[in-house]
């Protein structure tokens, strides 16, 4: 019989959270798909617990940091292991706005940051299921095709918000008419959205970078998000650089939803809430073992709670974090 596998030294107050026991993992890296039209196959990383069948499945699509790596399958370690090691299925795709890839801007239909093809992605990954499997036989018949959540950071989280039903809008080059883009998928039961970014109705509050790589958040309508969601919140997530409106930009996705949502205000947290893109990264500015924790272990149990039938995971970890003063708070529509 095997040892328990200790939690990180550093994890502080976080060990008051409770999650499962945690299990070893394994994982496959590039799985390739071929997808007609796209530019390059679809490289994914997928990882799994040692045990167990029925794995829920976490979609993860990463953000588009500074790194020159972690924007790729290659970033997120500290929640995939976490998620993995806990009974989760984590899929991460390599998207086309990564920087391991670099296009030529006129190569990109939908502009440096590929908003739409970052979402047709996952819809691709949900059609080859069962090319997925067979690729990677450790996984095969133990995947649970029909308990999907999706957890996005940053230009991850808008892409997690399309799927979840979030609609944006496009110019028509013929009829100078702005067209209604939805990408809800409904296959998608569940989402995580972390430092999501927000609107700026018009575009007034928008930033000079922000019309030039992301003239897309302007419209973003959450109203029709109507697929359960957890937005989680840093009351230091400053985006200066995108929009004037100040850190509330980042609610949005929670203030002006419509369904049932739950938002996580995580104290003292930058944009990268402790250093969930990867251990020790240089882009992250409010690095904390604890917080990255604390991020991960909650984020979790939403999900669990969410894609797990009478999954209890979710209320337990909610109280648990109210006996933790300084961490940070939940509230719910």
């Amino acid at each position: 019989m095997s040892a328990p596998i200790p939690d990180h030294a550093l994890i502080g107050r976080a060990k008051h959270i409770p999650t499962a026991a945690t299990t070893p993992t394994l994982s496959l890296s590039p799985l390739t798909l071929p997808i007609p039209g796209r530019l390059v196959p679809l490289q994914l990383r997928i990882t799994i617990p040692t045990t167990g069948t029925h794995l829920p499945i976490i979609l993860l699509s990463h953000g588009q940091g500074a790194s020159n790596n972690l924007s790729s399958l290659n970033g997120y370690a500290p929640l995939v292991t976490f998620y993995s090691s806990h009974g989760f299925a984590v899929i991460q795709p390599t998207h086309l706005s990564s920087k391991t890839l670099l296009f030529p801007p006129e190569s990109l239909i939908d502009g440096p940051l590929c908003w739409r093809s970052r979402v047709q992605d996952f819809k691709d990954i949900l059609d080859r299921a069962e090319d997925i499997e067979a690729s990677f036989e450790a996984a095969k018949g133990r995947l649970d095709w029909t308990s999907v959540g999706v957890v996005g950071h940053s230009m991850g989280a808008h892409t997690a918000c399309m799927l979840l039903g979030a609609q944006s809008k496009k110019l028509n080059a013929l009829t100078h008419e702005l067209e209604i883009i939805n990408m809800i998928e409904p296959r998608v039961k569940a989402g995580v959205l972390i430092g999501a970014p927000g609107c700026d109705p018009g575009g007034e509050t928008q930033s000079a970078m922000a019309r030039k790589v992301a003239p897309f958040f302007a419209d973003t309508s959450f109203k029709e998000m109507i697929t359960p969601a957890l937005v989680v919140f840093g009351d230091e997530d400053v985006p200066d650089y995108l929009t004037t409106r100040g850190v509330e930009w980042h609610r949005d996705p929670y203030t002006l939803s419509g369904g049932r949502k739950d938002l996580l205000t995580v104290y003292g947290a930058g944009h990268i809430f402790g250093g969930v893109s990867g251990w020790d990264a240089k882009e992250c500015d409010d690095e904390s073992v604890e917080r990255c924790e604390v991020v991960a272990r909650l984020t979790w149990a939403y999900l669990r709670s969410q894609l797990v039938e009478g999954d209890g995971s979710w209320e337990v970890a909610c109280e648990a974090l109210k006996g933790l003063e300084g961490i940070g708070m939940v509230e719910s529509k």
